[in-house]
């Protein structure tokens, strides 16, 4: 899935479930500002509309309709950068978040989201901020106004034991989970307030550098490469890696503990990172093979590869599930087949490079990644996706024709329908337009959104064009319509 992207196999997809709020917090200073501005759903358009609190107030919420919490308005964030120290026998985190971002209107306060732990200190271009805190925002009053268009540095300081989001209505758990040797961080979709304070929705990305300390001996892992050379000192070693690609804060990880790495390059002459942990040392080769041939082979299918290196991460933490973190999908406690390998590289291009703008249209996420397992499949002898696509079909009573997957919903958010019949569309796509144009397709699409995000109506209107031909009455009747589509020859 992506926000979390549960395990799935050609037959079967989890459901899962994500409006979460989290637990409110002793905070300093002034909260009075962002109370002003809390959000309250606006029932005629569906989105959110900030109670009036004046023009110099960021949102508390990005303006998703369905998660109208999460992330904030009145800035995008250019950068994060975060120093991170994890102490597994405590379970205590302690981070310092430099967050670099652009002001989108005049602001004299600002939410980040930041669940549990407890921050000292924030400062605004330097200069001590004041702070609130209410529920799953951290708001701050800055010294003073800051222009629109105008680029602006906050530092946070923080600690404690973070708290993941458990067992909402059955989604398991998420966010930073500690483990028996350090922890297991995976945010779909909305974990990344579990551990750094940030703009926590996927239509906002940012560049990253991590520095991580953790006891010596154990090896932290994040996302992109390595931007030194690990440094120890006093029994604790410094781990520095750098994501210099645009990500969304769901898919930033800081997995920790006991592993086993390889690394290399594939056929292509991208970079790989492999690691397991040494319950799973029978798996690094395979895992470290399979990431680089899929990864090369996915570059013919999906265009150029996206990123600065591949690989993959196996922990012993049993999640039960796998997500597509941006360079390195993690996989929870069991060895995946190619099947699962497969679907989360394609991720890389559909989820991670070419992102989401709202939660509402998941299936561009996890159809396409679906549909790429099907895809690898028929590559490597087995299933054909048109096989494939008809034995779905002839299951009338499959409840994913009760289930319309363009429009994800809150309190179902991973719904098998996102995967299975957004898949689906895709295949009755490619039937419609034909092969060339619908591969032709899929590399305009990931080339036109390379590091961006994207909607439905987008990539209606892309297909649309390259075909020649109207689809509205196709992606209506596969996305919108709350039963089987007619049938098909």
């Amino acid at each position: 899935m992506a926000a979390h992207r549960f395990a799935t196999t050609l037959t079967t997809a989890v459901s899962l479930i994500a409006p979460f709020l989290g637990l409110a917090t002793a905070c300093s200073a002034s909260e009075g500002a962002a109370a002003a501005a809390a959000p309250t759903l606006d029932a005629a358009s569906g989105g959110v509309k900030a109670l009036p609190a004046g023009d110099t107030v960021g949102a508390p919420g990005v303006g998703d309709s369905d998660f109208p919490q999460d992330g904030n308005g009145g800035y995008d964030v250019d950068h994060y950068g975060l120093k991170l120290s994890y102490d597994p026998a405590s379970k205590r985190l302690e981070g310092s978040a430099a967050i670099r971002a652009r002001a989108v209107q005049d602001l004299t306060a600002f939410d980040l989201d930041l669940h549990g732990l407890t921050v000292s200190r924030v400062t605004v271009n330097g200069a001590v901020a004041q702070f609130g805190r209410r529920e799953d925002e951290l708001t701050v009053t800055a010294p003073g106004r800051i222009k629109s268009g105008a680029r602006f540095d906050v530092t946070v300081d923080y600690a404690g034991v973070p708290d993941p989001v458990r067992n909402y209505a059955g989604l398991g758990t998420y966010g930073f989970i500690a483990t028996t040797d350090g922890s297991f961080v995976t945010c779909e979709p909305n974990g990344a307030k579990t551990w750094f304070p940030s703009n926590d929705h996927p239509s906002d990305k940012a560049t990253y550098d991590f520095k991580i300390t953790v006891p010596e001996g154990l090896t932290a892992i994040a996302n992109g490469e390595m931007d030194a050379q690990p440094k120890t000192s006093d029994g604790r070693t410094t781990f520095a890696w750098r994501e210099k690609h645009p990500m969304a804060t769901y898919l930033a990880t800081m997995t920790t503990g006991k592993f086993e790495v390889r690394t290399g390059t594939s056929d292509l002459g991208i970079p790989v990172y492999a690691a397991v942990d040494p319950a799973f040392h029978g798996s690094l080769d395979n895992l470290y093979t399979a990431s680089a041939k899929i990864t090369d082979y996915w570059t013919t299918m999906f265009g150029p590869y996206p990123f600065s290196s591949t690989g993959g991460v196996v922990d012993n933490y049993s999640a039960g599930y796998a997500l597509e973190n941006q360079t390195k999908p993690i996989y929870g406690g069991f060895t995946p087949d190619t099947g699962i390998i497969a679907h989360e590289l394609a991720h890389q291009w559909f989820g991670d490079s070419v992102s989401i703008t709202r939660w509402k249209d998941l299936w561009l996420n996890e159809g396409f990644a679906t549909y790429a397992e099907w895809l690898w499949s028929e590559h490597r002898g087995g299933q054909t996706a048109d096989a494939l696509f008809r034995s779905y079909y002839a299951n009338n009573l499959d409840p994913i024709w009760n289930v319309p997957p363009g429009r994800a919903q809150r309190t179902d958010l991973f719904n098998g329908s996102v995967y299975t019949r957004g898949a689906m569309t895709l295949h009755a796509v490619r039937r419609e337009i034909g092969d060339a144009t619908f591969f032709a397709l899929l590399k305009k699409w990931t080339a036109a959104h390379r590091y961006g995000n994207a909607t439905t109506e987008e990539f209606v209107a892309l297909a649309e064009h390259m075909s020649g031909k109207k689809l509205d009455g196709l992606f209506d009747a596969w996305l919108y319509q709350p039963r089987r589509p007619a049938p098909v020859t």
